[in-house]
């Protein structure tokens, strides 16, 4: 059967690797942990489950995102789906449950904090829930690079599903966030099932580098596309900028663009209109490209973890590809810098807790589980706090699960009647003007007397023949004279408050959990230095070793190991040699000129042989990269 469904709905004749295992395992009935690598088919696991199983699969997802992207694959196949996130009107919620109780969709993903919320407990007990598949769970570990507090209270889910089992996917986790996992969602007999981390089409390259932008230029494929990863949205942009210029097609992607910006620059890429995207991390999770030929670093990522999955996104195919990443001293600089500003003092944390409280009107004593618009940028300027820190201080309370912030989310426009339909009849008489669009409005919804109803204002203009603007205009006038509540639709990242808002100075911190973590990112900072400035170790190995899974052989296919199969032509005498021999030629020059010089193999020991020149004055070396030679 399971083979039948997965021609029928995906067009494959053949599963995976350990697709089918993990199918039959849920299928059984029995909890499972499935650790697949980025474009191993975790999707695949449940969604196929769900459609041989009774009932529907609870799908767990954090981002909004992500939800969509797979709505919109299931719906071109012919698989019923929906989603409940922080961007539905209380109409759509609704409507949503009790389509789970009487449609014919067998999948509903949900995010996690919604899993809280009185609305979606009050139908749970009528739902019939054939299993619940975690998305991403490495963000129950709070020891992993991704912890999302709210993901730990999955687990309570146990008490309304009884025996029905649990499935955990991901794709990056090493054995203590495993076991983190396996405990945080209580499955201690659970099958896991996991996948080699390797990846034996692509070819890891990583470089030291004074010229970033040139170096990347010349990784660029000729063929298929890519993604260049930054850390910055001004640096994405500047980076599409500069590959346009250089005749190459490109967009910039990341979370401060419009999300109608943000879905052209995608689908263009998709489609293959536009070759490369210069992005932050934002893009990318759940998206299914085969043919992506590189995944370039401009910036070092965080972690380990973040460069696996990043760089996983490359030759889905099957076919060769290229993960190229380039460092110097700012990249050192900026993790370094990170670990202060991610973890900063407790006195820094209050404050901006109260600064929270302040800027979204939350009173000492008001109750939990509320949403609130929350825009960072206006709130660090009215707060005169430098971005950064602030941002880091925001997910770090997050953590300690006092709120959840939210990506950008669409609220449309809702409106609700606060009076009597007497009321409505009298304003004929001294508001004819309103009195029609209020009649007309009752007309197309029946339900805005009873609760708040999500409206298009576009709608209401064409069936009564007037400009938006004036619609928008009577509304918020009715509003004013209290006859009904009407709030215009918007975009925006919310703030989920979860606990009752307390004075800064009581707000009880875990101290000791906060400097746990800051260790563990501080190993996870010195394993991403010591694998990026490796210069002989098989890099797949260093990966496989990180996740707990150890090899006796070489890839035989990253820089490294493509140094040793190389002859080795130059030694150290060599190249001082030849570098002594370009200064004494030409005294005045750029760093660039010399380096240029030899093979990309030595170019790394050439910069350090440069930097000891410097140092002993023998070279001066400016801000742009021009020397001049002090001695002979």
């Amino acid at each position: 059967m399971t083979a039948r469904l997965l021609k029928q709905y995906w067009g494959y004749d053949a599963f995976r690797p350990l697709q089918e295992d993990i199918i039959n395992h849920i299928l059984a009935g029995k909890d499972t942990l499935a650790l697949l690598p980025t474009g191993g088919g975790k999707s695949v696991c449940y969604q196929l489950p769900a459609l041989a199983l009774e009932g529907f699969c609870l799908v767990i997802s954090p981002l909004i995102s992500l939800m969509e992207d797979q709505l919109r694959r299931l719906k071109a196949i012919g698989i019923d789906a929906a989603c409940l996130h922080a961007g539905m009107s209380y109409r759509e919620t609704e409507q949503t449950l009790k389509n789970m109780l009487f449609g014919p969709y067998k999948l509903l993903y949900i995010s996690p904090e919604r899993l809280q919320s009185a609305r979606f407990r009050d139908y749970l007990p009528e739902m019939n829930i054939s299993f619940t598949a975690i998305d991403e769970a490495h963000c129950v570990s709070q020891w992993g690079h991704d912890f999302r507090p709210d993901y730990m209270k999955i687990a309570g889910l146990r008490e309304w599903t009884g025996e029905r089992p649990f499935m955990a996917l991901t794709a990056s986790a090493t054995a203590e966030v495993k076991q983190d996992i396996l405990q945080q969602l209580q499955m201690p007999n659970a099958g896991v099932f996991s996948y080699s981390f390797r990846r034996d089409n692509i070819f890891y390259d990583i470089d030291y580098s004074e010229n970033k932008n040139r170096d990347l230029l010349k990784k660029i494929p000729t063929g298929g596309s890519g993604i260049i990863y930054c850390r910055s949205r001004k640096q994405s942009e500047f980076l599409a900028t500069y590959l346009k210029q250089e005749g190459i097609p490109a967009g910039a992607y990341h979370a401060g663009m419009e999300k109608k910006q943000r879905s052209i620059v995608q689908e263009q890429w998709m489609e293959g209109s536009l070759a490369m995207v210069a992005a932050t991390t934002a893009f990318g999770m759940g998206i299914d490209k085969a043919n992506v030929r590189a995944v370039l670093h401009y910036d070092l990522p965080e972690d380990i973890e973040s460069y696996y999955q990043e760089s996983g996104r490359a030759g889905r195919d099957g076919k060769n590809a290229l993960a190229y990443c380039v460092y110097n001293n700012s990249d050192i600089e900026r993790l370094k810098h990170s670990l202060a500003l991610q973890f900063p003092p407790e006195s820094y944390l209050r404050q901006v807790y109260q600064a929270v409280a302040e800027y979204l009107q939350v009173e000492t004593g008001c109750e939990p589980d509320r949403y609130y618009d929350f825009d960072l940028n206006d709130f660090c300027k009215k707060f005169k706090l430098d971005m950064l820190p602030a941002t880091y201080a925001l997910k770090l309370l997050a953590r300690q699960g006092l709120w959840t912030l939210t990506e950008a989310v669409v609220h449309p426009a809702t409106l609700q009647f606060t009076c009597s339909r007497h009321d409505i009849d009298h304003l004929e008489e001294r508001y004819p003007n309103l009195h029609y669009i209020c009649t007309g409005i009752l007309r197309m919804y029946g339900t805005v007397f009873h609760f708040p109803t999500t409206i298009r204002l576009g709608a209401i203009a064409k069936q009564l023949r007037l400009k938006i603007e004036d619609i928008q205009s009577a509304l918020t006038y009715l509003t004013n004279m209290q006859l009904l509540q009407f709030t215009q639709a918007k975009e925006g990242p919310q703030l989920y408050f979860h606990h009752y808002r307390v004075d800064s100075r009581h707000l009880i911190l875990d101290t000791a959990s906060i400097a746990k973590l800051k260790q563990q990112k501080q190993k996870r900072i010195d394993a991403l230095w010591q694998f990026v400035t490796e210069e002989t170790a098989c890099r797949e190995r260093m990966i496989l070793h990180y996740f707990g899974e150890e090899s006796t052989t070489d890839c035989g296919h990253c820089d490294n190991c493509q140094k040793r199969l190389r002859p080795y032509v130059l030694d150290e005498d060599k190249i001082k040699a030849e570098i002594a021999q370009h200064l004494k030629n030409y005294p005045v020059g750029t760093i660039q000129d010399i380096v240029h010089l030899f093979e990309e193999r030595h170019q790394t020991k050439v910069i350090y042989l440069i930097r000891e020149l410097a140092e002993k004055e023998i070279l001066a070396i400016d801000l742009n990269n021009q020397y001049q030679c002090k001695k002979t």
